[in-house]
């Protein structure tokens, strides 16, 4: 009985012994998949042009490769490496002008697929050839992968995500050179689910391979868990749908669609089409020409019997030839006249009602029904508060309350909530002014020919003769409240400008016809007589106003040279006059 014990012992020890090794390697996968995206706090060195050739400067204006290459990319502006091309060679330099990563041959960056930004490049390493073969290493020259790529290329959407080929055949590692999608695919895309918060961090993947049939399509989540196998004709994913952790994916498989959440059928392939309707979170189905609606769960809540079912705001208005049926958004019949539609609101208190029977005419109803603003405007819509954005038969746009109070007379050509404020904008193009009013709708700034800026919870109102700056609540501020660690300010007597220091002390005389704050690097924009050169934070001028630049209406300059942005956000620093 003993031996049997200590058998059982042995197994049940070994089984231990088992799960943890498999528990421990899981971990080791996931934690090896781990990887970040460095993030840029400061530029430390610039692209410079001067002659059509290229070279490097950092942020005092020191020339630290000269201009005499064709082409210089520097893949991460606070790192000092920089790809230099010249004709046929490469070099990989550092900020001391020393060639750099000499053991490898071919070293390149890995522009970003998809991105529009200054930043183009994956920030942390770079490809190398040997062999005819491809791998990865990082700035400082270590290797990440070894050269067993026929290809390396960024994935569109994802950065950090590396495509990569093999034998014909498309994989995913990350910038660790960890495999995030075994290579045996033709073709890899996202999905392109995206959130505010993260991006494309929760974005899948669509996989096909290549059949004597045509490609069929498979999908795999975020993680690289195959959800769905390499079987169907199309697959999209709903991406209106904000759920990080799970993918509702409308498919399509012998002509016929469906949907799953994940790998479950919640809808089953049995339809000519489905569309997904944001508002009221449903799918319009289609089989055999007559349409019906089935919710998130799969429930069919409008029976397929319509030959046409229209949604507006909450209501589904579904024709067949016995003429309309309006149902609620849970699938009820609504006892409502059809051409009455209502929209939800941000704000649960309104719904905005619309009366089709004559025209189309916006009103206002509260949660219970309640008339409050008669249909009477041609459009309106919800903007914070009480208030709501209106406009009437000649398209001018306006603001009222709950109450139908007029708070913004509808004169204007445009109108729109300042982003990440409650702060409102207006502008009539006739006489091009731009008129701000703070969230209790009181007019505090009005601009001719006006440019918006919102950075750093400071906005600032510019043209060509003055600037304002305001909070987000929309109280005036100083220069000197806004950049506090400057010690010279713009200042302006009659026409002409200057600057002052922090207790309006004149340092730089009343000479210019234009100035602008000093920049993070120290240096302040000034012009006169229609050129423009700059001065340094001792209020003397590095350059003279002598260039022309026309295309910029606030120019930026390191030194003597000043910023050219080009292409989908890249930039390079001149003294091309």
């Amino acid at each position: 009985m003993k031996k049997k014990y200590i058998i059982v012992g042995i197994l049940i020890g070994l089984v231990i012994i088992a799960i943890a090794s498999f528990i421990i390697y899981n971990i080791i996968i996931e934690n090896g998949k781990k990887y970040e995206i460095e993030q840029i706090e400061k530029y430390n060195y610039f692209v410079l042009r001067q002659n059509d050739m290229y070279g490097v400067i950092d942020t005092k204006a020191n020339q630290l490769i000269l201009p005499e290459y064709n082409e210089v990319v520097i893949p991460n502006p606070e790192k000092g490496v920089f790809i230099c091309y010249q004709g046929e060679d490469t070099k990989i330099l550092n900020e001391k002008n020393e060639e750099i990563l000499t053991q490898y041959i071919k070293v390149e960056p890995i522009r970003l697929e998809n991105m529009a930004s200054d930043l183009m490049y994956e920030k942390s390493v770079l490809k190398y050839m040997q062999d005819g073969k491809y791998g990865l290493i990082n700035f400082e020259g270590k290797q990440i992968t070894k050269p067993i790529y026929d290809e390396i290329a960024s994935l569109p959407y994802k950065e950090g995500e590396l495509l990569v080929k093999q034998n014909e055949k498309y994989g995913v590692i990350n910038i660790k050179g960890n495999k995030l999608i075994e290579i045996k695919y033709d073709e890899i895309a996202i999905d392109e689910y995206y959130t505010d918060e993260n991006q494309y961090q929760f974005a899948g993947y669509i996989v096909s391979i290549k059949t004597d049939q045509g490609y069929r399509y498979g999908y795999l989540n975020n993680k690289g868990k195959e959800i769905l196998k390499t079987e169907y004709n199309q697959i999209s994913r709903v991406t209106e749908i904000q759920d990080n952790e799970n993918s509702y994916l409308i498919f399509a498989q012998n002509g016929q669609y469906g949907v799953n959440k994940n790998d479950k059928s919640i809808i089953s392939n049995e339809y000519q089409s489905i569309r997904y309707d944001a508002t009221n979170h449903v799918f319009v189905v289609e089989k055999s020409k007559k349409y019906g609606i089935i919710n998130l769960e799969g429930k069919l809540i409008v029976p397929v019997e319509y030959n046409q079912i229209d949604i507006t705001g909450i209501y589904f208005y579904a024709e067949n030839e016995q003429g309309t049926t309006v149902y609620n958004n849970n699938g009820t019949q609504a006892n409502i006249n059809p051409n009455v539609s209502i929209l939800n609101t941000n704000n649960e208190k309104y719904k905005i009602r619309i009366n089709n029977e004559n025209g189309t005419k916006y009103g206002l109803i509260n949660q219970d029904g309640k008339q409050l603003i008669e249909e009477k405007y041609n459009y309106m819509e919800y903007l914070y508060d009480n208030y709501f954005m209106i406009s009437g038969e000649d398209g001018k746009l306006g603001i009222v309350d709950n109450k139908g109070n007029i708070q913004i007379d509808a004169i204007y050509d445009s109108l729109q909530k300042i982003p990440n404020t409650y702060l409102i904008q207006t502008t009539l193009s006739q006489n091009k002014i731009t008129q701000i009013y703070t969230r209790t709708m009181e007019k505090i700034c009005e601009m001719k020919d006006a440019t918006i800026e919102v950075k750093d919870n400071v906005i600032k109102i510019s043209n060509e003769s003055e600037e304002k700056y305001i909070d987000l609540e929309g109280k005036e501020l100083k220069n000197t409240q806004v950049y506090p660690s400057h010690s010279l300010f713009v200042a302006v007597e009659g026409n002409k400008y200057g600057f002052v220091d922090y207790n309006g002390n004149i340092k730089v005389n009343y000479q210019y016809d234009k100035a602008y704050e000093f920049n993070e690097y120290g240096f302040a924009a000034v012009k006169k007589d229609g050129k423009w050169g700059c001065i340094n934070e001792q209020g003397q001028e590095v350059i003279s106003p002598t260039y022309e630049i026309k295309d910029q209406k606030e120019p930026s300059f390191i030194g003597s040279y000043y910023k050219v942005t080009y292409g989908y956000g890249e930039f390079y620093y001149t003294d091309s006059k």
